[in-house]
């Protein structure tokens, strides 16, 4: 069966079920309730601040660990307006012999639906932002369009779906470049830059077009997302193959919201597969993740997950479906000849990113959606970068969610960041 004809008898199919389950009252009446699925035993999330709300990153989380904080915005070629969040030193306001003259400014990007917040959940001992400012860095925390702090437009609504068009291609087309230059014309220093999943994609795809190079001095990329054929997460497998993401466009929902209650129905159905665990979902959607911390797993889930695009998740099932990453596919030639001259979308050449660019890569092998195979993968298509110039790190016992949250990630991943970075002076 043609994949066209796939998606709408899929499309057909849960939208009966899904109509089934409404009018049938089969789904619990709590909104949001499924997440508390992640973890058995634990309360449902959202205890922390709605999305919209005024308190921030800096009041919330940072202030009360003792450090300073400020809050600036960033306006993208497309309109968006970013909130980004600073840690211009240390605790004890020097950070030691790394701070001295102007310090290095340090980029964090979050993933996929999450927000900055996550960089800063562990304790200052832990947490990758505190971790770097401690030691001498300006660290910057970016949140991307559609999150809790950045849902502003210079013309649009977060209400309209004009606001939700867009996916990861916009995001590395746009948005890395106002917050890169926006943080390098701050400070008149190269960036370096941390992404982590999706962070990593971004930058990434920005690198392999030639972009950034003048403003960033390097990246570490945690959990790189480049490919996705190879990735074990049956939750996500199922979505795409079933083509979930098109069907909940198909009614006219452009906001991926994964606590509301139309994406939650459609979870639902997916949970129905004999292969899906859904009483372990954290597992189930990212791996079994080694070193996870209960406090700190309790205060993520009061502020995660964060809405993205429902555009952004049909890209990335795309992305799995094609076996390569390529820009947003329309569906339609036309379409796509308007948007890119030719019928299919055209691929990233990871291999174009320039070997003297100094990149840092961790990848963990439990990892199910940045998997093994796929890293690999990616370091074929590198395999030509200057050997000086690229350092590979595995950690066989991490999945996905150790690189950002894990308590011995400071000691397994952290401290190799920072010998990377110093190692470039």
């Amino acid at each position: 069966m043609a994949p066209e004809c796939r998606m709408r008898t899929s499309i057909f199919f849960f939208s009966f079920v899904s109509s089934l389950i409404w009018s049938c009252s089969l789904v619990p009446g709590v909104y949001g309730g499924w997440w508390w699925l992640l973890f058995p035993g634990h309360g449902g999330g959202g205890g922390g601040p709605a999305v919209g709300e005024a308190t921030e990153i800096c009041a919330s989380t940072v202030a009360p660990n003792g450090y300073k904080c400020q809050e600036f915005n960033v306006r993208t070629e497309d309109g968006y307006i970013l909130t980004m969040h600073r840690i211009p030193e240390g605790r004890n306001g020097d950070g030691g012999a790394a701070a001295a003259g102007p310090r290095q400014p340090v980029l964090l990007q979050h993933g996929l639906l999450v927000d900055g917040t996550t960089w800063v959940l562990n304790s200052p001992e832990e947490s990758l932002a505190y971790v770097l400012a401690d030691a001498g860095y300006d660290v910057w925390i970016a949140n991307t369009r559609g999150t809790r702090w950045s849902r502003r437009h210079s013309t649009l609504d977060p209400s309209s779906p004009a606001y939700w068009r867009w996916s990861w291609d916009e995001l590395a087309m746009y948005e890395l470049p106002a917050t890169v230059g926006f943080v390098y014309q701050k400070t008149g220093k190269k960036v370096d830059y941390v992404g982590h999943s999706m962070g990593a994609l971004m930058a990434l795809a920005s690198l392999s077009e030639g972009k950034l190079v003048d403003k960033l001095r390097s990246a570490a990329l945690l959990s790189p997302i480049a490919y996705l054929s190879q990735m074990k997460a049956p939750l996500w497998i199922v979505g795409a193959r079933a083509f979930l993401g098109e069907m909940i466009a198909s009614l006219g929902i452009s906001e991926f919201d994964i606590t509301g209650l139309p994406v939650t129905n459609f979870l639902k159905l997916l949970c129905l597969d004999s292969n899906i665990d859904c009483y372990d979902l954290m597992a189930t959607l990212t791996g079994k993740n080694c070193c996870l911390n209960e406090s700190t797993v309790e205060l993520f889930l009061n502020y995660e997950p964060q809405p993205t695009s429902t555009r952004n998740m049909v890209h990335f099932a795309q992305t799995y479906r094609d076996g390569v990453p390529s820009k947003f596919d329309f569906g339609r030639r036309d379409a796509n000849l308007r948007q890119y001259g030719q019928e299919r979308p055209p691929a990233y050449n990871m291999s174009a990113i320039s070997g003297e660019f100094p990149l840092f890569l961790s990848y963990g092998g439990r990892d199910f959606l940045s998997d093994v195979d796929d890293v690999r993968r990616l370091l074929v298509d590198l395999r030509s970068h200057d050997a000086d110039k690229l350092t590979i790190q595995f950690v066989p016992e991490f999945a996905h969610v150790d690189f950002i949250i894990g308590v011995s990630a400071k000691t397994v991943v952290y401290d190799q960041i920072l010998a990377f970075f110093r190692r470039l002076g």
